[in-house]
């Protein structure tokens, strides 16, 4: 069957579906915003015949698997882990400043790219099998996570547990610009360092400890963890009181990205040997949060090989590249399992006022996504 003239004449229904969970703004710290917008998508999910499993949240939108039984018998036990995430970085109310809309080849929208149209993309596949009685070779196991864009450990550590039952796993993120898929991914520590001083009269800082000179000295030596392919950004920072008392506490945020586990230990050993410059000061570090790269292996390269030949059978050549941003698929990933990334739609504006996706790529992924269920 021909996947990509099929859902070009259900073209309107894709849009129709994505206006709708575009509108219905989901914000990762808004509870009750996620849940609405999910409210739908698992009306829509359980349409497609589809078993649904709740994962209740206290202070994030609650998260969900959707389960869809596989044809062959010999591989019940194997499943095909689809990653994706209903909540986005677009407060409620952002819609009337930046609307869902169509202008020729690109559909603009908070949301839409990064990413309401994997949602979309996944639901029209099951929804396919379901209405034409299609049976994949294995079962398919869809995580909506609810808290991807701000990093949440009970998601992780459920994307742990379900890709290290599956034979494979599927990111439905947006791919590079272009449509290449992402096999590489920097990783990410999110560190906050503190610097402790003693305050004193700013007409006599000899009789103190600046917080806040002992902050910078040390964020000055931070050149020593930089390197061509590990960036350092200094991204809050805060400290001190009043302009005439001498700071007695500094501190500051840090986003410190790199490609491979081995970066990794070296700059948690670099935070482990800090000792303080100044005399009387006192500093410590703590890890707010930690996403391991997304680093390419033989087993992710055989599977991007066996989703070329797919996508080459639908008249769609297949690239890959690498990303500098993280994403669930590197939680998979370092799990050894075999892990494609960026299969959502191409387009650009990702965070950004202009985020669009372009429509025809839309229809070309769903039919991909589609193929590599039904074959992997």
């Amino acid at each position: 069957m021909d996947f990509n003239l099929y859902f070009k004449s259900r073209q309107g229904e894709l849009v129709n579906l994505l206006k709708k969970l575009v509108s219905l703004e989901s914000p990762s710290a808004d509870k009750k915003a996620v849940d609405a917008c999910l409210a739908l998508l698992i009306q829509e999910f359980k349409k497609a015949g589809s078993k649904i499993t709740r994962f209740p949240q206290k202070e994030t939108g609650d998260f969900y698997l959707i389960e869809y039984a596989g044809g062959n018998l010999k591989k019940k036990k194997e499943q095909i882990l689809v990653l994706t995430h209903a909540d986005t970085v677009w407060p409620v109310g952002k819609i009337e400043k930046m609307p869902f809309y169509i202008t020729g080849n690109k559909v603009y929208g908070p949301g839409v790219l990064d990413m309401k149209a994997g949602l979309v993309m996944t639901l029209f596949s099951l929804k396919t099998f379901h209405t034409l009685n299609i049976k994949p070779d294995k079962k398919i196991a869809v995580f909506v996570n609810s808290a991807e864009e701000i990093g949440n450990e009970a998601s992780s550590e459920l994307i742990r547990k379900l890709a290290s039952r599956s034979a494979s796993v599927l990111c439905l993120e947006p791919a590079l610009p272009g449509g290449a898929l992402k096999l590489q991914r920097k990783g990410r520590l999110v560190v906050r360092l503190e610097t402790k001083g003693r305050a004193a009269h700013g007409g006599t800082p000899e009789k103190g400890v600046n917080a806040i000179d002992e902050l910078m000295l040390q964020l000055r030596r931070l050149g020593r963890i930089k390197k061509k392919e590990t960036t350092v950004n200094i991204g809050v920072i805060g400290g001190g009181e009043k302009a005439n008392v001498v700071p007695e506490n500094a501190w500051a945020v840090l986003d410190i990205r790199f490609w491979k586990n081995a970066d990794k230990e070296k700059i948690l050993s670099y935070f482990k040997q800090l000792e303080p410059l100044k005399k009387g000061a006192r500093l410590k570090f703590a890890i707010e949060s930690l996403t391991p790269p997304m680093e390419k292996t033989a087993a992710t390269t055989s599977l991007f090989l066996r989703a070329q030949e797919i996508a080459s059978s639908l008249g769609m050549p297949l690239e890959s590249g690498k990303a500098g941003g993280g994403s669930d698929a590197s939680i998979a990933s370092a799990l050894g399992i075999p892990t494609l990334d960026g299969l959502g739609p191409d387009g650009d504006g990702i965070h950004a006022e202009n985020e669009h996706l372009i429509l025809s790529s839309l229809i070309q992924r769903t039919a991909l996504l589609t193929e590599l269920l039904r074959q992997l």
